[in-house]
């Protein structure tokens, strides 16, 4: 067990063993300790009704077995790495016998179901490839900008990494061997999409995606080692809200690392791109840092022509400092 996830009483322990003792919900387990999977993609592999599907993934659900995880009108399940059950649906998946015809039909049918996210996935990049294309050719080769990330996560693996507005998944990816559990968030249900995809297809098990706001990202105040968030802010209406944020989940000791454009006039990227700010300069972010009671680093600039991409780091404090008040000034003196 990690130090992030919950302790295993003896009463969770019977209660979780309890749960998976039936042979659709161990299928279920199966199936969902591979992919994060809708109701309906799991009605579709196990050939049951929606209702009688539902009624085991409420009971793994309410076991700690799995967790739901609510996207817009969907919601995906999964064996989430902080659950209490997490070693315990291992240990059991383990013991499943690889030979047998309900589970390699299972397993069949979910190739099918990857397939088919693989193939809508790639078409939504097709129709949409020529416009980050366009973006992507004014300024550094992304892999510079990738490696400059890497070079400040520094060489030892951070614990829990979170990539705020992570489109496709890239960095989740590029990085994977630098942090034990990963997650990625975005509010395009299509982007999540091909994230999904690209993570499974890489092999990666370690990290999972999720839909969120970068203004609500509805997660645990200080539940993170370090925090990227990725050519995000140039779109956003308030980008000092997003970086506070960012912020509130950064452990004492994390870091933030925002990668954005240096201030620039290409205004076609308002008008076909939706940027709504067009760069920042760094006292700009600097302000937001320290605001967010952030302790900001000169940025790394990559220059390009014409944009030019600016990599901030800023560290949370290890010890949170509280201000006093003035009336408890007064009293103390």
């Amino acid at each position: 067990m990690t130090s992030q996830e919950p302790a295993l009483t003896l009463d969770m322990l019977m209660a979780a063993l309890r749960a998976a003792a039936e042979p659709t919900r161990l299928r279920l387990l199966a199936l969902c300790g591979q992919a994060e999977l809708t109701v309906t993609e799991l009605t579709q592999i196990l050939g049951q009704s929606q209702p009688r599907v539902s009624r085991h993934l409420k009971l793994l659900c309410e076991a700690g077995l799995l967790e739901r995880v609510p996207e817009g009108t969907w919601a995906f399940y999964r064996v989430g790495e902080r659950l209490s059950g997490a070693p315990l649906v291992r240990a059991v998946t383990a013991l499943l016998p690889s030979g047998d015809a309900t589970l390699g039909r299972d397993a069949e049918r979910l190739a099918a179901v990857k397939r088919a996210r693989a193939e809508a996935a790639e078409a939504y990049f097709r129709e949409n490839a020529p416009r980050w294309s366009q973006i992507r050719s004014l300024y550094v080769d992304e892999k510079q900008v990738e490696a400059a990330v890497a070079e400040l996560l520094g060489p030892r693996p951070v614990g829990d990494l979170l990539d705020i507005g992570t489109g496709t998944g890239r960095l989740l990816e590029v990085l994977s061997g630098q942090y034990r559990s990963g997650l990625g968030v975005d509010l395009s249900r299509e982007m999540l999409a091909m994230a999904r995809t690209n993570l499974e297809r890489a092999g990666i098990r370690h990290a999972q995606v999720r839909q969120a706001d970068m203004y609500n990202l509805q997660l645990p105040a200080q539940s993170f080692d370090a925090v990227i968030v990725h050519q995000v802010l140039h779109y956003a209406d308030e980008p000092a809200k997003a970086i506070q944020e960012a912020a509130r989940v950064l452990r004492p000791g994390g870091q933030l690392i925002v990668i954005d454009f240096a201030p620039h006039d290409l205004e076609f990227l308002r008008k076909e791109h939706a940027h709504r700010r067009l760069g920042f300069a760094d006292a700009e972010v600097r302000q937001w840092c320290l605001a967010a009671d952030l302790e900001p680093a000169p940025p790394h600039v990559l220059p390009g022509q014409p944009l030019t991409v600016q990599v901030w780091r800023a560290a949370r404090r290890a010890v949170a400092t509280i201000p006093v008040s003035p009336v408890k000034k007064i009293v103390a003196a």
